[in-house]
């Protein structure tokens, strides 16, 4: 399943979802704007991973004094992306 995310608080814009509905495996995640190092880095990091684990992780990890942060934001992407 492929979806797009807007992201809400932080320097990314947008991502990019890609999930096997079956194994609930990300196959794909993409970052639209934000900084390339970190972004490539999660999404290179999570790639492969269950999605389930993937929420626990990041979930709830801020940026600086922001409420949220991209990592934060790929958690609230993946949790709307499964229900």
């Amino acid at each position: 399943m492929k979806t797009v995310f807007e992201t809400k608080g932080t320097c990314s814009k947008a991502i990019l979802l890609d999930i096997d509905e079956q194994t609930g495996i990300i196959n794909d995640v993409e970052f639209v704007g934000g900084c390339p190092g970190n972004t490539i880095g999660v999404a290179t990091l999570v790639r492969g991973q269950k999605v389930a684990d993937v929420i626990s992780k990041l979930e709830g990890i801020k940026c600086g004094m922001k409420p949220t942060s991209c990592p934060d934001q790929l958690a609230c992407a993946l949790r709307q992306a499964i229900s």
